[in-house]
């Protein structure tokens, strides 16, 4: 799904200082904080073109194909010594767990993974979604898709290479963290093990809002400010805010799972079987957790209402409509626990199952012919709108069948995961909620590339104007002469 030129890339070494980190600028590419402007090098159909260089460059620069190449292939080897090191401390983590969970007599092991899966089930999806968000970035740099201009990115923000750094930490300090909880309490260190996810969270929480200029500070604050603007719509809405906003639609219940989590560290109920009581306060019953499901939906409601304020388009209605329709599948389906039996099956139940059934197909009719710009799938047979990233699968139409058809297939199983009366067997929930970040991670590309197709069209009519504009100055100057 990518297309146009092959770009040498501008972060390498010897076209960046020191210490800096990659900035992308208004055409595209990718410049480094020591460059000044314009395109350094690029390469089209095979042959080396040589742009503008800064001023302020005095030494002579070796070819960028060749640097290219040796960066590849030193980079190559650090990937393949990662994925065996990885290999190696998941054999490790495994064997320790496994061993862990052994030692635990049969009657306790179900309830003590259950509890110990919803401590780390949402960090360790949390830590997929970064790695997924960082093969996004990787395409659209790929593809030439301005990704910073898109959400207005500042020249510090972090490269698919920096977010893949970031995850790699997550996946071993997380799947660590768990296994240091499975092997503690198996031991009799109940206190120690309870400790294990409360460190984490802390840590975690920590990090997003030290306030020095370590661990990407202004990226972290980016992503605290948004944070803020999605929960506050007060302002106009930008492409990041409701880009964000649908993200965390699909991490609902990882949300959910926090609250929980963190509900039962409050009330020191970790590594304790006290949890386990439906009805408690940190129960599966508790009314926290459709409050907590249904958030993201209405920040993302009333940021259409905010569009609509500010711009007066219908669709944006629509689109509040859409969110809105998530509302009764998550408390009809909270209601269960809450009426008789009779009464759900007989009335709340039918109810449940047609808000279900209406939300997955407005969703699913919303990200094809809205977010993805599909005009109603003509360009499954047609190719009429051939676009950067799916250029390279130009005239592949198992692509978009597949696209079209999984989307349809996951809007429907992700009902499974917003209702609360279905959620008991934790690992097809996990395995529900990760399919769910990887249609949303395929429907990212498509919504980025939408976007940005707009923009450039959005130029393009913005420069045609003006040479039309010149061009009647020219005819009523060329007009203007004595006879």
């Amino acid at each position: 799904m990518i297309g146009g030129l092959a770009t040498a890339p501008a972060n390498s070494p010897h076209l960046r200082k020191a210490g800096s980190r990659t900035a992308v600028s208004d055409l595209g590419g990718e410049l480094g904080n020591g460059v000044e402007e314009g395109p350094m090098y690029s390469v089209a159909a095979g042959e080396l073109k040589i742009g503008s260089m800064p001023i302020s460059t005095t030494a002579i620069m070796p070819s960028p194909i060749l640097l290219w190449r040796f960066k590849g292939c030193s980079y190559g080897a650090e990937l393949v010594k990662m994925v065996l090191l990885f290999f190696i401390w998941g054999f490790i983590c495994c064997k320790f767990g496994w061993d862990s969970v052994m030692r635990m007599s049969v009657d306790l092991r179900d309830l003590f993974l259950y509890e110990a899966f919803l401590y780390y089930n949402p960090l360790l999806l949390v830590t997929m979604m970064v790695w997924l968000w960082g093969i996004n970035l990787w395409v659209f740099s790929q593809a030439n898709v301005n990704y910073a201009k898109i959400f207005d990115l500042d020249q510090n923000h972090l490269t698919y290479r920096e977010i893949w750094k970031c995850a790699t930490w997550m996946t071993i300090i997380v799947p660590t963290s768990m296994t240091a909880y499975l092997y503690l309490y198996s031991h009799g260190e109940v206190s120690l093990a309870a400790s294990q996810p409360v460190l984490l969270y802390a840590a975690v929480a920590m990090v997003l809002i030290f306030p020095f200029d370590i661990f990407y500070l202004s990226s972290r604050f980016y992503l605290l400010r948004t944070l803020w603007r999605i929960v506050f719509p007060l302002q106009a809405i930008s492409f990041s805010d409701f880009f964000l906003a649908d993200i965390m639609t699909s991490m609902s219940k990882v949300f959910s799972d926090l609250e929980r989590s963190v509900c039962r560290m409050v009330h020191r109920q970790v590594a304790t079987i006290a949890w386990f009581e439906a009805d408690s306060v940190c129960g599966s019953h508790s009314v926290a957790i459709p409050i907590v499901l249904v958030l993201p939906y209405l920040f993302r409601l009333f940021q259409c209402l905010r569009q609509y304020k500010d711009t007066g388009e219908r669709n944006t209605l629509l689109n509040a409509l859409k969110y809105s329709t998530a509302v009764p599948v998550i408390f009809l389906s909270a209601l269960k626990y809450h009426v008789f039996p009779e009464k759900w099956i007989s009335f709340y139940r039918p109810l449940w199952l047609l808000s279900s059934v209406l939300n997955s197909l407005y969703s699913f009719y919303w990200d094809v012919t809205r977010d993805w710009d599909l005009s109603c799938f003509t360009r499954i047979f047609k190719f009429s709108k051939p676009s950067t990233i799916s250029s390279l699968l130009h005239g592949r139409k198992w692509v978009y069948i597949w696209v079209i058809g999984s989307n349809l297939i996951l809007r429907c199983t992700w009902t499974y995961k917003l209702s609360a009366h279905l959620r008991h067997n934790y690992l097809t929930l996990f395995t529900i909620t990760a399919l769910e970040m990887l249609r949303r991670f395929q429907w990212a590309f498509f919504r980025v590339e939408n976007e940005w197709n707009k923009m450039n069209s959005k130029s393009g009519i913005q420069l045609s104007t003006i040479e039309i504009g010149n061009e009647e100055d020219k005819l009523l100057s060329s007009s203007d002469h004595s006879v």
